[in-house]
């Protein structure tokens, strides 16, 4: 394979939804922690978190949205992180990943991002006139060794995962929660399919494993039949 090994994992709700509501002020991370019954439960998906790929594919609106633009400096950790993003990580934003990663590496369409403008030895950027997942993970294999990668992206660029075939394995932590709204973020959104002829852009998954966890919490592992 001439590109790393994907992995999506996710935390949803029983009804696949990912944040908690359609505003940006509405995450995961930031109202299950509030909620009886479902934040006694919560560690294990940062616990099991800790566990996943030491490359780490995510997005700048989701991460924009948990406040890395204004967030204090953290320690450098052994993960290398890839961001796609266009508008949503400032300069800080960018200076908060160069601390964080092993190597980091912006995927970007703007010519005036400002990470551009920062000179950093762990920053690479990949600029693409148009968004190319599937040129993405050849170069981070064949530039930068990238053997595997966990995908924890918005359900849009989930969605367009799928649809290229880049998903390689599933692992979905479920709270015990409803949440609900046509417009709320689901584990994969996009486009929706309008004919038969298209079914083959769906995914079908073998079941790896189904772990009970504590607290009426589920782990379900798949993988990806292509």
């Amino acid at each position: 394979m001439d590109r790393p090994i994907t992995t999506l994992f996710m935390l949803m709700s029983v009804d696949g939804k990912i944040s908690t509501g359609a505003s940006d002020n509405l995450d995961v991370d930031k109202d299950f922690p509030k909620i009886i019954g479902v934040k006694e439960g919560l560690h294990q998906y940062y616990e099991i978190e800790q566990t996943t790929d030491l490359w780490s594919l995510n997005s700048g609106r989701v991460q924009a949205k948990i406040g890395i633009n204004a967030a204090g400096m953290p320690n450098k950790t052994p993960v290398s992180f890839v961001v796609i993003d266009n508008k949503h990580l400032k300069e800080h934003g960018i200076r908060y990943f160069c601390a964080l990663s092993k190597q980091f590496v912006l995927v970007t369409s703007n010519k005036n991002h400002p990470a551009f403008k920062i000179e950093e030895d762990n920053l690479h950027i990949i600029y693409q006139n148009e968004l190319s997942l599937e040129d993405v993970l050849t170069k981070l294999k064949s530039e930068y060794s990238c053997k595997r990668i966990t995908i924890q992206t918005g359900g849009t660029l989930n969605g367009l995962f799928l649809r290229e075939k880049l998903i390689d394995y599933i692992d979905i932590v479920i709270a015990p929660i409803l949440i609900g709204g046509k417009d709320t973020s689901t584990l994969i959104d996009g486009k929706s399919l309008l004919s038969e002829s298209e079914l083959s852009k769906l995914g079908v998954l073998k079941l790896q494993e189904c772990v009970i966890l504590e607290n009426s919490y589920l782990r379900l592992r798949y993988e990806v039949i292509h």
